[in-house]
């Protein structure tokens, strides 16, 4: 019989599978809705009797994109209550196993912790380790901050998502032991936004002292946005709202459907190329209190040891909802690549860039083509060159480091989608023949097998910090000399500096 387990805010009872106890849709907070929408997380209501954690809870407030439905929230239910975690455990029984808490992605706007491909089971089984997947606040309600241009009542309405993932990993350290996890063991691993989100957490000195290792997937810590920025985006969201007075109680009031409206105008006004993603955290000075990548820089995750990756082909996912194929020539790539060279203030005038870049790409991608060289450079800028630069940084202030890159390409789809956004996901989780990944990709024993092994060795830094194994190459650590990179591809190799060139060519452009 699956006992419950008895929390300080009441008692839980999961269910069992396959020598698995799974407990679904735990409250970490009270709901964030009428005067808590804008408001930092705060503990939930005590319940008494056992409450049956056996169905998952809401995900945040969001709109639904389809193509993305192995990896966002699509046919979840949504809500205002959507602040819940799930936990999956070998046992009750006090073995103190490393935990490790997954932080979805869905660019701070869609995504829940309770999507298929996220299921812990596999993992925890496999791996004996415990999975936690958490939900956080999107768009607005998580990253509007408006405690940037609002006054009395919003001094904390800042960074709402990150604090949501703060009281997260507040409930780890302060129930997990119940779970048969080791609270001073704990690793978070995110991907994509979940990626980026670790990134930001390396920040706040809040956060950091509630986990001990790092994963960020394709994400780094180059997301934070400083708060002239913030500000810009939160007026914004502000005159897209309008109707009633900004106060806590009449934004509480306001329906969900205008928030998210407000959101699309918000993104169709503010974003562009060169910052696609305008709903981000942001240096409050309170929650994050400098830029991450400059704490790290200076030595304050020195105790924290992080692995760092992305994928091959990163952005060949978004490339099935780019209108660009259809069209898209030299004079589409060359009007892109210039708004988003703003990012790089050391980047020479933009045609002696584009041809730079070229150059640089020409020997990888073995093509000329406007959409391949965009999104060959859109895959260096938005994660090949964040990775490296934060593994830089890691090594710099005294820390550790252990680098990966995910070059498996599915052969029903190679062309296509390549080594593309989030296939590292399924072969993390052991979810390779899920369904919607199946649809997507297709995969064989061969994609099994390297599952196995990146399990096993993600399960592995979780234990003791090193994810090397005996069925992997010797794994050495990350250093600027040599800049080892363990590749996760149909064979898997140690490679010294994979991409320099073009690592080296935006370091160039990055410079002031």
């Amino acid at each position: 019989m699956n006992r419950a387990v008895e929390t300080r805010y009441g008692r839980l009872r999961g269910s069992e599978s396959g020598g698995i106890r799974c407990f679904k849709g735990i409250r970490f907070a009270r709901a964030p809705e009428g005067p808590y929408r804008f408001r930092p997380p705060v503990a939930p209501e005590p319940w008494s009797g056992v409450h049956e954690a056996v169905e998952h809870g809401p995900a945040a407030p969001q709109y639904s994109l389809p193509w993305f439905g192995w990896i966002s929230a699509a046919g979840v239910q949504s809500a205002d209550d959507c602040l819940s975690l799930n936990v999956w455990t070998p046992g009750l029984d006090g073995a103190r196993r490393p935990v490790m808490v997954w932080i979805h992605g869905g660019g701070f706007m869609v995504g829940s912790g309770s999507t298929g491909i996220y299921n812990g089971h596999d993992l925890a089984k496999r791996r004996d380790v415990v999975v936690v997947t958490i939900n956080y606040r999107l768009g607005p309600l998580g990253y509007a901050h408006l405690g940037s241009v609002l006054g009395e009542g919003f001094e904390e309405s800042t960074n709402l998502g990150v604090r949501d993932q703060i009281a997260a990993l507040e409930w780890v350290r302060d129930h997990i032991d119940l779970f048969g996890g080791d609270s001073g063991n704990v690793t978070v691993f995110g991907q994509s936004a979940g990626g980026m989100s670790i990134g930001a957490l390396l920040g706040s000195p809040r956060a950091r002292a509630l986990f001990h290792k790092a994963i960020p997937m394709s994400g780094a810590a180059d997301q934070v946005i400083e708060r002239a920025e913030a500000q810009d985006v939160a007026n914004a969201f502000l005159r897209a709202l309008g109707g009633p007075s900004h106060t806590i109680d009449a934004l509480g009031r306001i329906p969900m459907n205008d928030i998210l409206r407000a959101q699309a105008s918000v993104m169709a006004e503010t974003s562009n190329m060169r910052r696609m993603m305008v709903f981000v955290p942001m240096v409050d000075g309170d929650v994050i209190t400098e830029q991450p990548i400059d704490a790290v820089r200076a030595g304050a995750t020195r105790d924290i040891s992080l692995m760092i990756g992305s994928t091959l082909d990163e952005w060949r996912l978004f490339r099935l909802i780019d209108p660009g194929p259809r069209g898209f020539g030299e004079e589409g790539l060359a009007q892109r690549f210039d708004e988003a060279l703003g990012a790089f203030p050391g980047a020479p005038p933009h045609r002696k860039a584009l041809r730079e870049l070229r150059d640089v790409l020409s020997a990888r991608i073995d093509s000329r083509d406007p959409m391949q060289v965009w999104t060959a450079f859109q895959s260096a800028r938005m994660f090949h060159y964040p990775a490296a630069a934060l593994a830089d940084a890691q090594v710099e202030g005294g820390g550790t480091a252990h680098h990966y890159l995910f070059a498996w390409r599915p052969a029903a789809m190679r062309r296509a989608l390549g080594a593309c956004h989030g296939l590292d996901i399924p072969f993390v989780f052991g979810a390779v023949s899920h369904p919607l990944v199946l649809s997507l990709a297709g995969f064989s024993p061969v994609a099994v097998q390297l599952s196995r092994k990146m399990q096993r060795a993600w399960a592995q830094f979780a234990r003791d910090g090193l994810p090397g194994h005996r069925r992997l190459p010797a794994w050495s650590y990350y250093d600027r000399d040599h800049r080892n990179t363990m590749v996760f591809g149909r064979r898997i190799s140690l490679t010294r500096k994979p991409l320099e060139a073009e690592r080296h060519l935006l370091a160039s452009w990055s410079a002031t």
